[in-house]
């Protein structure tokens, strides 16, 4: 996937032209960025169209990952021990992120031979294709992942985690999460991208995606 911010934005926040040296790493920094907050926020942040994904309903509901959600088109439930999928008819869209299948069972409009003999057989997974995401990354997306690689690139020496400086007969040296090679998440980046609502939600179940 293309990082969530790109050189540019570096620049912006430095205020001048990333030196050479900069500018090799910058592309590495913010990749590295991008791949922790698409972990931490289970967000793409890009635009899909008809994605396909398994998920599993609780209690008659189930909760698309990936937002914001554009449309649903189509919900199968999926069948198990050579139970054939099946289209689910009935179901609700809220707009936002949820689905209902309009009741606690995941045997919904089964032919009559399947109900009676297996309803087991449908476990209550569903394959569902929807659209979803961002046609542009959002701009608290952008700050987070330019400041999670500017901490590194910044860092007045390329050994992981350890920070120092000398001017003139003075000099420090600290150890500093983030400085050096590796590119890390602190808490201020968490609670930033938790507030916004990127968190995933409790209790959400994904089973696999296509």
């Amino acid at each position: 996937m293309p990082a969530l911010a790109d050189p540019a934005e570096l620049e912006r926040r430095l205020g001048r032209p990333l030196t050479p040296v900069e500018a090799a790493r910058a592309g590495a920094l913010l990749d590295d960025a991008s791949a922790l907050v698409r972990a931490y926020t289970g967000q793409t942040f890009s635009r899909v169209d008809d994605d396909q994904v398994v998920l599993r309903a609780q209690q008659g509901e189930i909760r698309l990952p990936q937002r914001p959600v554009h449309d649903v088109t189509a919900v199968v439930a999926i069948g198990a021990g050579g139970a054939p999928d099946l289209p689910v008819v009935g179901w609700q869209w809220d707009g936002l992120d949820i689905l209902r299948t309009m009741t606690d069972s995941p045997v919904i409009n089964l032919p009559e031979l399947w109900y009676e003999e297996d309803v087991e057989a449908y476990p209550g997974t569903y394959r569902v294709t929807y659209s979803h995401g961002d046609a542009t990354v959002p701009a608290d997306v952008i700050a987070v992942v330019a400041r999670m690689a500017l901490r590194t690139l910044t860092a007045p020496t390329v050994a992981a985690t350890v920070t120092s400086e000398t001017l003139g007969p003075y000099s420090y040296r600290t150890d500093g999460s983030g400085a050096g090679t590796a590119v890390v998440m602190t808490d201020d980046d968490r609670q930033m991208l938790k507030l916004a609502g990127y968190r995933p939600a409790a209790g959400m179940s994904l089973v696999r995606r296509r």
